[in-house]
């Protein structure tokens, strides 16, 4: 409760009434039994400030670990380090690509209308070009996209020597040493005191962003390095092994995110009664018939007569097929939507059920550990229906909902500060703190021009 402090040590210290105005001692934060002064986060793209398709300074500033860390300082949080990128960068994705932004695009129709286009024609690969530790590091922020649970544990997950697919460069350009060491490695060199893990998300998000073609889902079962749940149980045991406290995050259902959830099923529409008899009388002989108005897009299915079918309102068209291609080169109709744009329900199945198996174990560890525990899956959901954060709105619509990057996977600054909030009410829970929550308000969601 806010108080006045003593009327007469006002007055000696400021000498007249009139020009001294009473002190309002802040409310006190008790620290509980906490100990934030060496903080780090273990985690993938998210916990890196990873947005927009590309990892960048902007980002990386407002990436929710940092956010946390801005909180810890205020009950004895030390520096918290990020291994960023130059300021002035276009900055670079996975694929090698400049961040996503916001501006004026012409289809192949000739509408314009804003959609989210690449700030530069290629990525900074000056990025990938130096290893930074040495001028930056050591690195609080050990969040590497791509991560998963089974590599954060790998010896060598920044050696180029290892080649193309089998190593890291995020995690060579920021690693004490690319060739031999691991992100647990590097996260314990720092001796945490507290640390934040929120890893898995990728042991099946990878799988799905290819549309179920490439990479594969993490299985449950295996020694480390192969399976989730002995993956999960090394990295948990080393990071408290020091008498470290943490949180510890579960895996949202990543099918509930824009990215899969933007393009309809039935974004299929018809116009004109030629265009319905013409597609009727092309699929009729596999069962397939349309109508005027919208229809189920038409994707490949090896399993199916002919090799097509119409997708199901279960199913997903993801947010990375080319638009152009089902405007003008007839996707979806006359040429079935290639396996890697869509998530079928048998992918989707398989995909839930792995996430179920995972959250089991991450909410087992956080139990048998006393480490608090943030249902990430659940502020999730309730984010996909839409939540209000003092007057503001917040979906998981894409652009307009506010919490997703334009990648449709990665969140927004406003995002991250109500995923820092989900992170600091479980530490408050768990270790009987007081800790502020972050003000969400002073941070944007989509960047419009």
């Amino acid at each position: 409760m806010k108080r006045y402090k003593n009327s007469l040590y006002i007055l000696a210290m400021c000498g007249s009434m009139v020009a001294c105005k009473p002190h309002i001692e802040e409310p006190s934060i008790d620290k509980g039994s906490l100990d934030v002064s060496k903080y780090v986060a273990v985690g993938n793209s998210i916990t890196s400030g990873y947005a927009d398709n590309a990892l960048y300074y902007d980002g990386q500033k407002v990436s929710y670990p940092n956010l946390i860390s801005q909180q810890f300082a205020k009950i004895g949080g030390g520096e918290f380090k990020q291994p960023l990128v130059d300021q002035t960068s276009v900055g670079i994705g996975a694929s090698g690509g400049a961040r996503l932004v916001l501006a004026p695009h012409t289809d192949c129709l000739g509408s314009t209308s804003l959609a989210p286009v690449p700030a530069a024609p290629a990525g900074d690969l000056t990025i990938f070009g130096s290893n930074i530790y040495a001028t930056q590091g050591p690195f609080n922020n050990m969040g590497v996209p791509g991560a998963k649970s089974i590599t954060t544990i790998y010896p060598g997950y920044g050696n180029p020597a290892n080649g193309p697919g089998n190593y890291n460069p995020f995690f060579t350009r920021m690693a004490s040493n690319p060739t031999s060491t691991s992100m647990l490695a590097d996260a314990m060199a720092l001796q945490p005191t507290f640390f934040t893990l929120f890893i898995g998300s990728n042991d099946v998000l990878l799988y799905a962003l290819s549309g179920a073609t490439t990479d594969a889902i993490t299985p449950s079962a295996g020694a480390p390095g192969v399976g989730f749940d002995a993956s999960m149980d090394l990295i948990v045991s080393t990071l408290i092994s020091g008498g470290a406290k943490g949180a510890i995050a579960n895996v949202p259902d990543i099918t509930s995110i824009p990215y899969f959830t933007t393009v309809p099923y039935n974004g299929l529409v018809l116009t004109s009664q030629l265009q319905v008899d013409g597609l009727n009388a092309a699929y009729s002989p596999l069962g397939i018939t349309f109508h005027l108005g919208q229809n189920a897009f038409i994707i490949e299915d090896a399993a199916a007569p002919g090799g097509k079918r119409q997708i199901t309102s279960s199913e997903y068209v993801l947010l990375s097929v080319p638009q152009d291609s089902l405007k003008c080169k007839q996707w979806g109709s006359v040429k079935a939507i290639p396996n890697a744009y869509v998530l079928t329900a048998s992918e989707i199945s398989d995909i839930r059920t792995a996430v179920a198996g995972y959250n089991t174990k991450i909410k087992s560890l956080a139990t048998a550990n006393g480490l608090a525990f943030v249902d990430v899956n659940k502020f999730l959901t309730m984010t996909e229906t839409g939540v209000t954060y003092n007057g503001i709105n917040l979906s998981t619509t894409f652009v307009s909902g506010g919490a997703f990057s334009l990648d449709g996977v990665h969140l927004t600054p406003i995002g991250n500060a109500m995923l820092a909030n989900e992170f600091i009410k479980a530490i408050n829970s768990t270790y009987h703190s007081t800790l502020p929550l972050v003000d969400a308000t002073k941070y944007s969601g989509v960047k419009f021009p």
